[in-house]
């Protein structure tokens, strides 16, 4: 087991917040260092007391030394305790340290991980499980074993001094020991791999099944869907056991070696002092320090899982840090008042490479409104995630008044944008915090606003508490259209610049078509931009322009009436086409030259 690595873990790749406050907290992790100097030094108190009692007391019959004695040993204890429990609360300080620091960086990673490629598979609450591995380890007697590690020789020194059988023996001991925990390593990494691995799969499963229940006990899918659960948990199962079976198997061959060890060293100790070579104090003496120079040995092997589980947690963990860095601070940007455009646009999917949109360009100023519509996966809801700033493109930029949003502050950023996915997601909290954002500070004036423009504001009021209802985790206590509601308040509410609505009345009646309607009007009265992505015409009524997507590519863009008759004439065309085809090929007509 690398012990050597245990707080740091390996290299540094990009930033790393527990890697930081590791190096911020080096001054103190020197006075671990000094303190742990201090406690092996107190920890040969046992021993020098017992060989003063065998070899000076007992032989001179002074009960006065035996006393003197006997308070310097206890003062010593008193203050190897204090030392060992002051140690033991820093690196629990230091341990909650790292977690206060790395949480919230772990928990915006994730969010933009998702939100980056929302086809991303995997537990979502994996890496918050694996920085508390990484905390329970650093609060444990892990650190404690690496801290008192380099103090080895200087046991086995004392050792030898004693006599060098016995320095000779405990240096076996500990080298037995270091062979124990190197096969643990060697033989329990890849069932706990693969144990981790069935984990996972059977938690996303979980997950997955557990958010589309109506589905599947209106559909009659329970017992085939918990059939496969069950196999994936019964193979998973499997191999925990079989991991837990190596790791309990080598911890108990651990133990059983340090009783042996220390009985055959007084075994040892009784054969010299028969030969004459040691004293009968010694003995006692060498059995507490050749123990005490394999406890950290031992520590580390008894704390081999939690070890384990950490550093694979902080591997993941370094991997979620490299992968999604946190964003450089860039300049602070005016507020967009002109324009967005799309200049040449080609943009793929996150999970496969797979290209989406291909060389699209438009441009919108301020007061317009663009309707995007299309058959389905040409690209409509790809569109709209580029225009907001979620995927990037690989190629051409999207800009906001000249400026590529690659060049703004994302926090920044989201004040200028309103954005009404396709699949309203709303947060366990109240109705004014969802529509607000969660602002700490937010503006009553502007949620109720936001709210009339959404055309929701008197269907809130009769709920039981107004605006300060609960809505559930995910909206659960609304309805789908009351969540579609609140979700075009939140992408309206502070008037930004820039308003993206993919499907807007999807879930909505003619009175919520008639609000999302007023609200776009409101919108680019108000000199905002409007970008609505549709099937029904009714999303198009207070839209000027209209840009027709098929595979990616812009096949019609230009003013509304234009756009939807050539789209009219293009489908009636092909309406004639077809029926003319099948006249043909029925015989009502000659065959065309």
């Amino acid at each position: 087991m690398n012990l050597g690595g245990a707080l740091r873990f390996g290299k540094d790749k990009g930033d790393n917040p527990i890697i930081g406050t590791l190096k911020e907290c080096r001054s103190t992790l020197f006075s671990l260092v000094i303190f742990s100097g201090i406690i092996n030094i107190l920890m040969l108190t046992g021993s020098f007391y017992m060989l003063q009692v065998y070899d000076r007391v007992l032989l001179s019959y002074s009960v006065p030394t035996l006393v003197m004695l006997s308070i310097i040993a206890l003062g010593a204890y008193v203050f190897l305790g204090f030392l060992d429990v002051v140690r033991t609360r820093i690196f629990g300080r230091i341990a909650e340290r790292i977690d206060l620091a790395t949480g919230p960086e772990v928990y915006a990673r994730i969010i933009r991980m998702q939100a980056s490629n929302p086809s991303q598979q995997g537990e979502k609450t994996q890496s918050f499980r694996d920085l508390e591995a990484v905390r329970n380890f650093l609060s444990g007697t892990g650190p404690v074993a690496v801290f008192d590690m380099p103090w080895l020789p200087f046991y086995l020194t004392i050792c030898f001094f004693l006599h060098p059988y016995i320095g000779l023996f405990a240096a076996f001991s500990c080298i037995l020991l270091i062979v124990v925990a190197v096969m643990s390593e060697y033989r329990s990494q890849r069932p706990n791999r693969l144990a981790f691995e069935t984990s996972s799969q059977r938690n996303v499963l979980a997950s997955s099944t557990i958010s589309g229940s109506e589905v599947i006990i209106s559909m009659g899918m329970l017992d085939s869907m918990q059939e496969r659960w069950r196999q994936f948990n019964n193979h998973s199962s499997t191999l925990s056991l079989a991991a837990n079976d190596i790791s309990s198997g080598l911890s108990a061959m651990s133990r059983t070696l340090r009783m042996v060890i220390q009985s055959a060293t007084l075994g040892l100790g009784a054969y010299l002092v028969i030969k004459g070579e040691m004293t009968a104090g010694t003995i006692i003496a060498a059995s507490i320090i050749s123990s005490r120079a394999i406890a950290p040995v031992d520590l580390a092997v008894s704390s081999y899982r939690s070890f384990q589980q950490a550093r694979e947690g902080y591997k993941r963990l370094a991997r979620l840090f490299e992968t999604m860095p946190e964003p450089k601070d860039l300049l602070r940007l005016m507020a967009p008042r002109r324009a967005l455009a799309a200049e040449n646009i080609v943009v793929v999917a996150p999970n496969n490479g797979h290209l989406i949109i291909k060389g699209l360009s438009f441009q919108i100023v301020a007061g317009e409104g663009l309707g995007v519509i299309g058959h389905s996966a040409s690209g409509k809801s790809t569109l709209a995630r580029a225009l907001v700033g979620l995927w990037q493109p690989v190629r051409g930029t999207v800009s906001l008044d000249g400026a590529s949003l690659k060049h703004w502050d994302p926090a920044l950023l989201g004040r200028h944008i309103g954005y009404l996915p396709h699949d309203v997601q709303l947060f366990d909290g109240t109705i004014a915090e969802n529509i607000s954002r969660f602002d700490p500070q937010p503006s009553p004036e502007s949620i109720y606003a936001a709210a009339r423009m959404a055309g929701c504001y008197e269907i809130v009021l009769q709920m039981p508490d107004g605006f300060n209802t609960r809505i559930g985790l995910g909206g659960a206590h609304l309805s789908a259209g009351q969540r579609q509601r609140i979700g075009l308040a939140r992408a309206l509410y502070g008037d930004p610049f820039m308003v993206i609505l993919d499907e807007p009345n999807a879930n909505l009646d003619a009175m919520g078509e008639q609000a999302v309607t007023n609200a776009i009007i409101a919108v680019r009265q108000r000199g905002g931009i409007v970008v609505v992505i549709a099937h029904r015409p009714s999303a198009l009524a207070a839209v000027d322009k209209v840009l027709v997507l098929h595979d990616g590519v812009a096949t019609a863009y230009g003013p509304k009436d234009d756009v939807l008759n050539q789209v009219l004439n293009n489908a009636s065309d092909i309406r004639k086409g077809d029926a003319l085809a099948k006249q043909r090929k029925a015989g009502a007509l000659p065959a065309a030259n």
